[in-house]
């Protein structure tokens, strides 16, 4: 009897966002004490961040505790290791987490960091938190519409009813010293999975491939049905991102046929940088996209002509929220002298049946099947994602 083959237990790698812009503060962006019927009770922040053309991107804080529990936080120690050499998990009691002469002892990545207040000598001032709760009530009381802020965070992935969704948690918020709306962003750094079929079509008005790649989170005890069931695995999403296609195609060309190509029956792991667009696409306008009756109010002096082009490009605008690749990301490997930058890539690390969907994951840990009878099929024809790419190279001779 043949042997089955074991599957390549998957690492989740990067998944990180970094934004630059305004913050929009509403009535409904703060969420306090809010009641489960469980008991829990959470602080919630759910804020979007104006990146520049209309591009407004939302990102979330949240957390909470049980009142008539003893809840306990999950921390890193700064200088104690465990046998694996990795910071010792640390408890600490829920009672005592503003008790800051703990904190020297936690490591630095055990706190959210918020920044949004400035002292009388005009510098800002930095507040650390081991929970989200107590930063949510910090913030309520000290973020302010309009404040020019940089957001960094994490970003994690979950599946409901076969859709993939893409939650972006904050662990810093502080005041930016840009103040140039031309250097405002939305970007993010992820680990992706390819396979062979992965570069989809071009869409020339987008400007853009798609990219049909996967995604690694870990999944804990998910609720199904009103019960909790236990993975506690790093489980695949698929989940679709779009390249940008350089002004010169033959550089994006190159870069998809190196790094996102691996042969039949492989998967390649590769870190990507890129940018979020989600409260409309970003555009770009010149003077022949502007309109005659605008042209006429600009003539009168009411707008400049780049005013008049930024409203346009906001108009313009989708509601779409895409993650466009633009790189391979560069890390660095080795320590001391020996440390060297290289591209976050590795060619065919896994096989195809190391993927590990989450469908799949909850059968195994006893969930009922799912009612889905969709099945993926794949094509013996050539595709025309081929044929996009093979044009693209065929320009460069």
């Amino acid at each position: 009897m043949a042997k089955t083959k074991e599957r390549k237990a998957l690492k989740k790698g990067k998944a990180a966002f970094n934004l630059i812009g305004r913050v929009k503060v509403t009535d409904k962006t703060f969420n306090l004490d809010n009641s489960y019927d469980s008991g829990w009770t959470d602080n919630s922040m759910y804020v979007g961040v104006d990146c520049g053309n209309g591009n407004v991107v939302y990102a979330e804080m949240r957390s909470g505790f049980f009142p008539d529990k003893d809840n306990v936080i999950r921390a890193y120690s700064k200088d104690e290791k465990d046998d694996s050499g990795k910071s010792k998990s640390v408890e600490i009691a829920w009672e005592d987490r503003l008790d800051e002469s703990l904190y020297d002892s936690i490591s630095d990545s055990s706190f959210l960091t918020v920044g949004v207040e400035k002292d009388v000598k005009d510098k800002t001032v930095y507040k650390k938190f081991l929970t989200a709760y107590d930063a949510v009530e910090y913030l309520n009381e000290h973020l302010e519409d309009g404040m020019i802020v940089n957001v960094k965070g994490t970003m994690g992935y979950s599946e409901y009813e076969g859709n993939v969704s893409t939650k972006k948690e904050i662990t810093s918020i502080v005041l930016s010293k840009v103040d140039d709306e031309a250097d405002f962003k939305a970007t993010f750094s992820q680990t992706i999975l390819v396979d062979s079929k992965s570069i989809g079509k071009k869409n020339d008005d987008k400007g853009t491939m798609e990219l049909a790649a996967y995604v690694v989170d870990y999944v804990g005890k998910p609720k199904i049905d009103g019960e909790k069931i236990e993975v506690k695995k790093n489980v695949t999403y698929p989940k679709t991102f779009e390249v940008a296609i350089n002004e010169n195609p033959e550089i994006t060309a190159k870069m998809l046929q190196k790094f996102f190509k691996p042969k039949k029956g492989k998967i390649t792991e590769i870190t990507v940088t890129g940018n979020l667009v989600e409260g409309g696409s970003t555009v770009n306008i010149t003077e022949d996209d502007i309109p005659d009756d605008i042209k006429e109010l600009i003539e009168m002096g009411l707008y400049s002509e780049e005013e008049a082009e930024k409203k346009i490009a906001v108009g313009n605008g989708s509601r779409e929220r895409r993650m466009i690749v633009v790189k391979p990301d560069i890390t660095y490997v080795g320590t001391g002298d020996d440390r060297k930058p290289t591209v976050a890539f590795e060619d065919g690390k896994y096989d195809e049946d190391d993927l590990y969907f989450y469908e799949q994951a909850l059968l195994d840990a006893g969930a009922e099947p799912s009612s889905d009878d969709d099945t993926d099929s794949e094509s013996e024809e050539t595709s025309s994602e081929d044929d996009d790419l093979l044009a693209m190279l065929e320009g460069m001779n």
